[in-house]
């Protein structure tokens, strides 16, 4: 699996990543986890390391961090998760519950969930990476009308990783975000690279054109992820799934060759975008 580097250290990361949004929001039943371990187990044998989650997605956090214990891959795998929440003790009290359930203590990163009081746990953060708590820190937001506030921060605080949308029939990052990302040296997360699916199953009814063959695509999903990842200001997409057949194909996104510049625009042409 290709890899980019974290600007901030030259660490590399997998670009292929998993998020847990609804997906690991599930129950303690062996029926219920299942095929989530299969999902993380999938990710590894394939290359990628990165699991994304947050306080804010349920169960999501507790799920991840048993099931990477259960596959005893803690030194395979780059844990993220979020604070979400008002204040300093608040923020604390909650970043160490994530820590808790993620079972990964340092934690890789953390960053500040759409931007909720980021100025207090920024200044939390930092204290906690100088002293080896977590490694990387950063902010994250999902929608479009925030992108201006993120920037404002990106300019002006020193900062590892930013989390954004970003798909093909999502492309606002592009104007300022990604490229802002590049000039100061940030990582970026992609969030919801298939339109939470919905992008998917609209292109199911459109044919793949047949230059998909010359990067390895055999579906639509496949080159929406490498339409992405040949942006190069792109470190790590995090698609969501429980399927470990979607995680298998996703990750495959992740090898192989990347379409150039000419190859993105036709594929936005074949799909009607």
């Amino acid at each position: 699996m290709l890899k980019r580097s974290i600007p901030s250290t030259g660490e590399l990361l997998p670009v292929m990543g998993c998020g847990t949004w609804q997906t690991f929001d599930v129950g303690a039943s062996a029926a219920e986890r299942r095929p989530l371990i299969s999902v993380l187990q999938t990710l590894l044998d394939e290359g990628g390391a990165v699991i994304d989650s947050s306080p804010m997605y349920g169960r999501a956090e507790e799920v991840a961090g048993d099931l990477v214990s259960e596959l005893k891959a803690g030194d395979r795998t780059f844990i993220a998760t979020k604070v979400w929440t008002q204040g300093k003790d608040e923020g604390v009290a909650q970043m160490l519950r994530s820590i808790q359930r993620m079972k990964a203590d340092p934690i890789d990163l953390i960053q500040i969930h759409n931007l909720v009081d980021w100025r207090t746990h920024l200044k939390t953060l930092r204290d906690w990476k100088a002293s080896g708590r977590v490694r990387y820190l950063g902010i994250t937001h999902y929608t479009a009308s925030a992108h201006a506030d993120l920037e404002a921060v990106m300019r002006s605080e020193p900062i590892d990783f930013v989390q954004v949308n970003y798909a093909m029939d999502d492309r606002a990052a592009e104007q300022s975000l990604l490229p802002l990302a590049v000039e100061r040296g940030i990582a970026t997360l992609i969030n919801r690279p298939l339109g939470q699916g919905e992008l998917i199953r609209r292109l199911s009814r459109t044919p793949l054109p047949d230059f998909a063959s010359e990067i390895g695509c055999k579906d639509w999903a496949q080159l929406a992820l490498k339409y992405l990842i040949a942006n190069e200001a792109v470190t790590c997409v995090i698609p969501a799934t429980r399927t470990p057949e979607h995680m298998k194909s996703n990750a495959s996104a992740g090898s192989g060759h990347l379409p150039n510049a000419a190859m993105r625009k036709r594929i936005l042409a074949s799909a009607g975008i």
